[in-house]
């Protein structure tokens, strides 16, 4: 049998391809359990320090394999979310490389990503509706949080798709290219995030994700205890040592 998720190293980027064509890459239980022993293999491992998501094929991602939901098969994992990260995406930056349809529970995956390279024909949804369904994934919860609100509500409750330039516009998007580059553009702008100190990275996205939970005085206090590890690292001092010697930085992680 042909394994429902791919990965695949670039140098410091984990690639993670849902690997599902013959069914728009829908997401059953089994891929759900491999994308999450993806995400933890991202964050686990030292060598990695970025990874991008995208989808066998000409979509993205149709969301949930409904012929299996309909058989019991669920596509979320307690805890973790649909796709196993939508709950608990992985603690190092995910891109998102989006060709064709990020629908339902794929746009989903796509909010779990921090950021998003999309190809000009590719097309973003949450339909659920139509199908008597919820966007339970995490659209319902964190549209509204991302865009104006009366804008996530159409999206939501008409279930109709969105153009990869409505939806840059809308900031859901960071860069459009053309057909069929979206994943040479995403793996291009991961080498930019790689570039820079991992532990910085991580502990920055970690500060980015959990302040709309903290009051704005709880957060710089939050904050502190996450920071100041970092000021204190070996890649710290190497990073002012490479910067005064005019030297590109040798990161070790620690």
């Amino acid at each position: 049998m042909t394994e429902s998720v791919l990965i695949e190293r670039r140098g410091f980027t984990l690639l993670i391809t849902i690997n599902r064509p013959e069914v728009k890459n829908a997401v059953d239980g089994a891929t759900s359990r491999a994308l999450a022993a993806a995400a933890d293999e991202l964050d686990a491992d030292d060598n990695l320090r970025v990874g991008v998501l995208t989808g066998a094929g000409r979509t993205f991602c149709a969301g949930m394999d409904l012929k299996a939901w309909q058989r019991g098969d669920k596509p979320s994992i307690e805890g973790r979310g649909f796709g196993g990260m939508t709950i608990t995406p992985p603690r190092k930056p995910l891109i998102a490389a989006v060709e064709g349809w990020a629908l339902a529970g794929g746009f989903e995956l796509m909010l779990a990503c921090d950021l998003v390279v999309a190809a000009e024909g590719s097309k973003f949804g949450v339909p659920e509706v139509k199908r008597a369904l919820v966007a339970a994934g995490g659209a319902a919860l964190l549209l509204p949080r991302r865009i104006p609100y009366p804008v996530a509500m159409e999206l939501l409750l008409t279930g109709e798709a969105i153009t990869a330039g409505r939806a840059a516009e809308l900031g859901l998007v960071n860069r459009i290219v053309p057909d069929g580059a979206a994943l040479d553009g995403a793996l291009a702008l991961a080498d930019v995030i790689a570039a820079n100190g991992p532990l910085a990275v991580a502990v920055t996205k970690q500060i980015a994700r959990a302040q709309a939970d903290w009051t704005l005085t709880e957060g710089w206090q939050r904050q502190a205890a996450l920071y100041k590890p970092v000021f204190d690292s070996q890649d710290a001092r190497e990073g002012a040592a490479a910067f005064a010697e005019k030297r590109a930085p040798v990161w070790r992680g620690l």
